[in-house]
């Protein structure tokens, strides 16, 4: 696992959450980026893009984050990337099961875009304490 945060998977269905999340994570937070609008293109997107971490919204048509992760742990490249997942969805309940599927964390929608890297950020850094 990488120590060094520079790469983000963002996967969100909806354009303007999608492009509000870009313009926050590479003006504000400075990382290099790349979205998609659904599960099965961030499955296509992982090995090429090779990110450091996958921000994954739970509530996707098709495909939702929960099954987006799991297909991705299934890929070799994805064994081990960490994954935040975004929701509206923030109860202990919900955060522990999301935990339990893999991921770091979830963080609240909507978001706040001028704080939404550092949020990014605390998390990793709890994780390489």
């Amino acid at each position: 696992m990488n120590s060094t945060l520079t790469r983000i998977l963002c996967v969100e269905d909806e354009p303007d959450i999608r492009a509000v999340a870009r313009l926050a994570l590479e003006s504000v937070g400075g990382f290099t980026v790349a979205v998609c609008s659904s599960g099965q293109e961030a499955i296509d997107t992982l090995a090429s893009f090779k990110p450091d971490l996958v921000l994954l919204d739970v509530m996707m048509p098709g495909m939702d984050g929960p099954s987006t992760l799991e297909a991705l742990r299934r890929l070799p490249a994805g064994g081990d990337v960490p994954v935040i997942f975004m929701t509206a969805k923030v109860q202990p309940k919900e955060l522990e099961h999301y935990r339990q599927l893999g991921a770091w964390d979830a963080i609240p929608k909507p978001f706040d875009p001028m704080t939404l890297s550092n949020a990014i950020r605390d998390t990793w850094n709890s994780h390489h304490a």
